[in-house]
Order: C-alpha cells, then sequence, then structure tokens
C-alpha cells in the first residue's frame, strides 16, 4: 500500500537534497518512490517553484493533474497546465476522499513560507531501519500522512532526532 507524506524542510533547497537521497535508496531497492512533488521557495521570492518527479510511470504514479490541482489549491500556481472548471471541482472533491481537505490545505499553507522547502511523498516498501540512517540529520517535519494513528507515532519515531 502506498503512503503519501508531505515534510517540510527549513531551507529553500533541503527537500531537493532528500528526494536525490531518496533516489539513492530507490536504487538500494529500500524504498519505493511511486510519485511525488517538490515545492522549493527561496527567500525573497513571491511564489514557490514547484517540480513533480518526471521519471516516474509507474501503476502508482498520481499524474499532473493531482498535483497541479493540489499546487493550484495551496500556492494558486499550478504545476502543468490544468482547466479549471468541472475537472477540478471533481478532483478537489475526490482529494477530500484521501486526506486532502480544508485543514491539510491550511496547515501547508502555514508552514511551507518564503525560505523552506517541502517534498510531497508517495511511497511504499520502505526498510525503515535503514531509510532512517541515510535521512538522519535533514531535520524534515512531517506534515501529513493518510496512515493510521500507530502508523503515523512509528514514522515519527522512525524519523525523530534522538
Amino acid at each position: 500500500m502506498a503512503t503519501l507524506t508531505v515534510w517540510k524542510f527549513a531551507e529553500a533547497d533541503a527537500a531537493q537534497r532528500a528526494l536525490s537521497t531518496l533516489e539513492d535508496l530507490q536504487r538500494q531497492q529500500l524504498i519505493t518512490v511511486q510519485d511525488g512533488a517538490v515545492v522549493s521557495w527561496p527567500e525573497g521570492e513571491k511564489k514557490p517553484k514547484t517540480t513533480q518527479l518526471h521519471n516516474l510511470a509507474g501503476a502508482g504514479a498520481l499524474g499532473g493533474a493531482f498535483w497541479g490541482m493540489l499546487f493550484g489549491i495551496l500556492f494558486f500556481i499550478p504545476l502543468i497546465g490544468l482547466a479549471l472548471g468541472a475537472a477540478a471541482g471533481a478532483l478537489g472533491g475526490s482529494m477530500a476522499d484521501v486526506g486532502i481537505d480544508d485543514a491539510f490545505i491550511k496547515e501547508v499553507k502555514q508552514k511551507v513560507t518564503p525560505g523552506t522547502s517541502a517534498l510531497f511523498l508517495l511511497s511504499s516498501d520502505a526498510v525503515l531501519d535503514k531509510v532512517k540512517e541515510h535521512v538522519s540529520g535533514m531535520r524534515a517535519e512531517l506534515i501529513h500522512t493518510n496512515l493510521s494513528a500507530d502508523q503515523e507515532a512509528a514514522l515519527r519515531s522512525t524519523f525523530s532526532e534522538d
């Protein structure tokens, strides 16, 4: 089962560095990155820059319409050209079904600000103890996950700085 997580980083380029680490771990078969996007918001910029992972065409990939709609809602910037209207309404309704609701939108808007970055990640099959070895020290804050409360607590514990 795939997990959607959103991680916030204190530096504008840190999410991209984290993604590079995860891509290396995927090559080692320690995690499966099914889809994702990076939001980078350098200090002084009016809007963040968004980048979808383009090298993924697997069955779990969410697609440009999903990311475009999500980032359009969050930051008023579509990732790709997405015609708003009936399709946007349908996508917005389906997002609520997977936990992307008004509370999620409000929290991300409050936390992803100029000078920060975020990694939106759809992943599975993580070997958590091995992944933790490589991501410790990244100082990431878990903003959102679609895991159960127990699973989320385990994930937070795995990635906390001890």
